[in-house]
Order: structure tokens, then sequence, then C-alpha cells
């Protein structure tokens, strides 16, 4: 080895050693970090119209949207957090009271009525909660296990307050700078990366495509899923609708069950507490409309075809990325499988292709 070549495997040591450190050292902001970098790329063609308005005062510009985020967004969401406590602590009291004052005997008479099936449940239904059957006590029981455990969630929720405001806080200052200097900061980064012109620009469209697609897609999708089922709770006088659109909304989002996991006990909820009809209309709005119609034609339209990631592939990333990283990784997840796609393709053009004598496709990612 010359002395060049070892300077140069020093050179990269250090160097790798230095990115190590500093990645431990940023880990605590990264999830802020990329929601900011989420939320800048988002909003960058309002923030340069902006410029131009303002004749050219990036920062007052930058200024200006980060204040917008935080009155929009970081606001609503805080406040809509401590309304879901309230309500949540309202709703376990009602549900722990009317199990104690003895609403179990009842409900086999309001199953009964449910169309067809309802007589059989009813019988089913009698024999379980037949009084000395001890099964009454234990769903007391089980009811205050289950809240406990929500305010044990609830309350660890109200100790990490700081910790969130912190995140939030971490990512508003982090919003600004993207806003300012966001466009610097990319072009250092795509002249840094070690990669052909053609591949930059095929890598970073795949990239833009997909975060566009994902972002698009999944939160159109849970803002129109949450505003259905949420007049559909309004129309119909379920309990707490707000909450119960939040978290239809929210649950959305989830790769399995989604929205069904609210919209169906509610439900089931209406179809108890009568008239019928209202659960069983709960029931047909959930099905065809919020699922039917948004969650299997409308969401897989936006993102799917924005994406052009295989459905299955892109299916297993969204989870996988929920499991991993939390909310942010229903993003992450399908912005890193784009990434590596894109990788993959790059190399059986440069290399497989190559090695077999095979003309290159130049087909776009």
């Amino acid at each position: 080895m010359t002395q060049h070549q070892l300077f140069v495997s020093a050179f990269f040591i250090v160097l790798l050693v230095l990115f190590y450190q500093i990645a431990i050292i940023f880990a605590p902001f990264l999830v802020p970090v990329l929601w900011a970098v989420i939320i800048a790329r988002m909003s960058n063609s309002l923030y340069l119209k902006l410029v131009h308005l303002l004749a050219g005062r990036d920062r007052l510009a930058a200024s200006l949207l980060t204040f917008a985020t935080m009155f929009l967004v970081v606001f609503p969401m805080v406040s809509l957090t401590f309304l879901l406590i309230q309500e949540t602590a309202i709703a376990y009291r009602s549900v722990v009271e009317w199990v104690q004052a003895g609403g179990m005997r009842q409900l086999p008479e309001y199953i009964g009525k449910i169309p067809l099936g309802g007589r059989f449940i009813q019988e089913q239904l009698g024999t379980f909660v037949m009084e000395g059957s001890g099964y009454e006590s234990s769903i007391v029981d089980g009811t205050k296990t289950v809240g406990a455990f929500v305010f044990a969630q609830m309350s660890g929720l109200a100790r990490d307050a700081l910790s969130v405001t912190v995140d939030f806080s971490i990512m508003l200052f982090a919003l600004f700078f993207f806003y300012k200097d966001g466009r610097d900061l990319f072009w250092r980064l795509y002249h840094l990366l070690p990669l052909e012109e053609r591949h930059k620009q095929k890598v970073f469209a795949r990239l833009d495509r997909t975060l566009a697609a994902v972002v698009k897609g999944v939160l159109t999708t849970a803002l129109m899923q949450g505003v259905l089922a949420g007049g559909a709770y309004v129309v119909l006088g379920a309990p707490f609708p707000l909450v119960l659109a939040a978290v239809s909304a929210l649950f959305s989002l989830l790769p399995v069950g989604g929205t069904a996991l609210v919209w169906v006990p509610v439900a089931g909820y209406l179809l108890w507490s009568g008239p019928i009809w209202k659960g069983i209309a709960m029931a047909a709005w959930g099905a065809l409309v919020v699922v039917g119609l948004v969650d299997n034609f409308l969401k897989p339209l936006l993102i799917g075809h924005g994406t052009q990631l295989p459905t299955l592939f892109l299916f297993f990333s969204i989870v996988g990325g929920l499991a991993a990283y939390g909310f942010i990784g229903v993003f992450f997840g399908p912005i890193l499988l784009a990434i590596l796609l894109t990788a993959i393709q790059i190399y059986e053009e440069e290399y497989q292709m190559k090695g077999r004598g095979l003309p290159k496709t130049g087909t776009a990612a």
C-alpha cells in the first residue's frame, strides 16, 4: 500500500467514525427533523411564491410559513390530544356506570331486535349474561382493568407533554432553516453523492415522486375518511363525534383494520341503543363509502400509481415502517423502498447488463 492509499484509507475511516458519532448525537432529533423535511418539501412551492411576493425576503417568508404551521398544525393537534384525554375519561365512566347499573342484562333484549341473526345471538348472549353466572362481575372487572390501562397511557402522555413540546419546538426550528437554507443544503448533498449525474437525477426524481404521492395520498384519504365517518357520527347521533372522527382519521393510517376499528363498534353501539336502522346505516356507510370507496379505490389510486411501487411491497413497507419508526414510518418506509428499487435498477443497468453484454434499457424509474 502506497503512502497516498494509506492516507486515503485513514481519511475514510476517520470520516466514517465521525459520521457514526454524529448519528448518535443527532438520533434523538431524527423524527422531528424528518417531519420538518416532509413539511418543507410539500410546502416548498408555497414558500417560493411567498418569497416572490415579499420581494426576495426569504427570512420573512420562512418565518411566516413556520408560524402558519404552528397555528394550523401544532396547536390543533395539541388541543385535540387534550380533548381526547377528557372525552376518553367520560366514555370510560359512562361504560362502567352502564355495566354496574345492569346494562348487561338488558343487552340480549336489544340484540334480539337486530334483523336476521339477532334472535340467535340473543339466546347465546342471554346464557352468557345470566344472573349468577359471574360473567357480569368479570366484565365489570375487565372494564376497570381496561380503563386503568387507558388512564395509565393517558397519564404517560401527560407526563411526556414536555417531551412532545420539545419535539414540536425542534421541528419548527428545523422547519424555518429548511425553508430558508433548504435549497443550498439540497444541492450540497446532491453534489456530494458519488453517483453519475443521470443516476442522481433518477434517485432524486423517484424520491421526490414517492414522497409527494405518499404524503398527498395518506393525508388526503385520512382527512376524507375522518370527514365522511365524522359526518355519519353526527347525523346518526353517536356520542363524542369529534373525537371519533379524529380517531377514525388517525386509524385510517393503519394498513390493517383502519377506520373499521372505530365505525364497527359505533355501529354496534347504535344497534344496541336504537333505533336499529341507525346501526345498519352506520355499518353500510362505513363498509361501502368510508372503506369501499376511499380506502379500496382512492387510496391505492393516489399512492400506488403516484409512487409506481409494487402494491405488495408498498403494503409491507408501510406496515414495517409503522412498526419500526412509529407514525413517521408510514412515510419513511415507502421512501426507503423507492430508493432501494432505484438502486437495484441502477445496479442492473450498470453492472448486470454490462456483464452480459446487453444494451441498457434506459427505462425510466
